[in-house]
């Protein structure tokens, strides 16, 4: 394969900001593409070359696959890196890549359509052996046949969008008489996000925890994982605080978690990054395959720290035909790795996003923390997209330590001009049921009380 020289980032943002600083550290021409609202975005003066591909929508732009595409030849970008959201898992999209030889930073389409459509993957695990959440995948989707299915798997029940993600579509049903409803809620909101109204069911498992294994493949066969993240910590199906090591696993279930995601990744002949995502029963200690993800993950700062490599780097390298520079017998965690994601968003109004202008940025610099973000003081949060800040990332020598700090850059950090969940990632940290790695999935619901940050929260944080 031709070497890569130059890369387009196709999105915005932290991300682009992120992709860009390892072009720069290798060498890469970096071409940026931008909206009008992010005309004057901290990213776009980051980036060697910038260009405007359309309106606010992301329709009109970072979702518009031939503005993207006309950007890349007019720019002669070797490759394009599609970050995460927006194109990354768009198995089209990475073939139109392909056609006009520009290498798509990603595994090849065949693997993401594979992995795009969940009934279709976790079919694909069952045949393999690899041990999936108890459901039902099928294509009758009559609501006769998914009561049956239902009272066979036994309530509580999780029904999921089986083309979606990000929550969006998915029901915990507790009762048989809330099915109904629940099933025209949910395909409502599965056709409406993802043109696919095709749900599956799983057994909700109320004491679960959340843990991925991130994974990497090359060209040549080579498949390793980078050992685990505990993204446990979650709100309405989104991830708030992940860390690594995870708190709850021993030695003997890490080995065999890791060696079911490396058999996964051979399964499916992987060659990028990826990650693997389990379903872990805090109460059975089994633990069951929930989903693939296709490209970059938010929180893969929390492996960088652990293991001390660029991912980016290594995505650009096995992306161009190099073969994995190291092996498994090479990744070795070191020391303790969290993220936290400071949100533009009232916790005290539902956690609805907000806007405006950010009158004061003020980041603490401190050994062992990173901010990965591509907000400035005098940057605008848009109502065009994800509200998301920055991410605040602390390594230490272990767990505490790097608690102890991450509460200490978030005492120190401050953000004027917009409301944020500063106060809200504090309390988590503060909780002793968080400092003891005691949690599930419903910690926040069950253990933080949002009304007790509304004071700290208009007084500090407003301006």
């Amino acid at each position: 394969m031709k070497r890569i020289d130059s890369i387009l980032i196709a999105n915005r943002g932290e991300i682009a900001s992120r992709i860009i600083r390892t072009c720069k550290k290798m060498g890469i021409r970096s071409i940026a593409v931008y909206s009008n609202a992010d005309k004057n975005s901290l990213y776009v003066k980051q980036a060697d070359i910038a260009i405007h591909i359309g309106g606010n929508n992301p329709s009109d732009s970072y979702l518009n696959e031939n503005k993207i595409l006309d950007a890349a030849k007019k720019t002669s970008a070797d490759a394009i890196h599609p970050g995460y959201g927006f194109l990354s898992e768009n198995a089209e999209f990475a073939k139109k890549c392909l056609k006009l030889n520009i290498i798509f930073i990603g595994p090849n389409p065949i693997i993401i359509e594979k992995m795009g459509l969940k009934a279709e993957a976790k079919k694909l695990m069952l045949k393999n052996n690899i041990p999936i959440v108890p459901g039902y995948q099928g294509k009758n989707q009559s609501f006769n046949n998914l009561n049956l299915e239902a009272d066979k798997i036994g309530y509580p029940i999780l029904l999921k969008a089986s083309a979606g993600g990000g929550g969006k579509g998915m029901k915990i049903v507790y009762k048989k008489n809330e099915l109904k409803t629940a099933i025209e809620s949910a395909k409502r909101e599965a056709l409406s996000s993802f043109g696919n109204d095709e749900l599956i069911i799983e057994k909700y498992i109320s004491s679960s925890r959340h843990i991925e294994f991130q994974i990497f493949g090359d060209k040549h066969k080579n498949v390793i994982h980078l050992l685990e993240r505990e993204c446990t910590i979650q709100r309405r199906y989104q991830k708030v605080i992940e860390e690594s090591p995870s708190p709850i696993l021993d030695n003997i279930t890490r080995k065999e978690m890791g060696e079911t995601a490396i058999k996964i990744a051979k399964v499916l002949s992987y060659d990028n990054a990826g990650t693997i995502e389990f379903i872990y029963d805090s109460q059975t200690k089994n633990y069951y395959f929930l989903e693939v993800n296709t490209r970059l993950q938010v929180e893969h700062p929390v492996t960088e720290e652990i293991t001390r490599l660029d991912l980016v780097q290594m995505q650009i390298e096995v992306a161009q035909g190099d073969k994995l520079s190291i092996g498994q017998k090479d990744v070795k965690a070191k020391g303790y790795a969290i993220e936290a994601r400071l949100y533009a968003e009232n916790p005290n109004n539902n956690f609805l996003p907000e806007t405006g202008t950010i009158h004061t940025f003020n980041t603490p610099n401190s050994q062992g923390f990173r901010l990965e973000t591509s907000i400035e003081s005098g940057s605008k949060i848009s109502i065009h997209y994800d509200p998301m800040i920055a991410k605040l990332i602390v390594w230490d020598k272990d767990r505490l330590s790097a608690h102890r700090k991450l509460s200490s850059s978030l005492n120190k950090l401050v953000c004027l001009g917009v409301k944020t969940n500063q106060q809200f990632l504090s309390k988590i940290l503060s909780n002793e049921d968080f400092s003891k790695g005691n949690y599930d999935t419903s910690f926040i619901v069950k253990k933080i009380n949002i009304s007790e940050l509304l004071n700290h929260s208009e007084i500090c944080i407003s301006a």
